[in-house]
């Protein structure tokens, strides 16, 4: 009942930026937390940052704290990520996702999922 959809990824030097975006529709009420989760070959899959539609609440990893910022347009019902000070590191599959759980961070409790954008930095 939730569509999500990735877009903004790309190829980048060590170092750039990228911001990807995650569009929601259908039934979303029932979503309190969106995700960007990432995944490199052969890993398991990560929670990147968390952000609640309401209130604004963040989480971020700390492989990523001070680089990443996630954000939400509400109006919009679209949530961002921007990525700073990229490393080779940060190279992985991301995907968008949707919980029902406030303060959801483990895969299995989010809901929805995106198609995924790939992120590829070269350093």
């Amino acid at each position: 009942q939730v569509q999500l959809v990735e877009s903004g990824g790309g190829l980048v030097q060590a170092g750039g930026s990228l911001r990807l975006s995650c569009a929601a529709s259908g039934r979303t009420s029932r979503t309190y937390a969106m995700g960007w989760f990432r995944q490199a070959p052969g890993k398991e899959r990560e929670l990147v940052a968390r952000i609640n539609w309401s209130g604004g609440s963040t989480y971020y990893a700390d492989s990523v704290k001070g680089r990443f910022t996630i954000s939400r347009d509400n109006a919009k019902k679209t949530v961002y990520l921007q990525m700073n000070s990229l490393k080779s590191e940060d190279t992985a599959v991301y995907y968008c996702a949707a919980s029902e759980i406030y303060y959801s961070r483990s895969p299995n409790e989010y809901n929805y999922w995106g198609q995924g954008t790939q992120v590829t930095v070269s350093s």
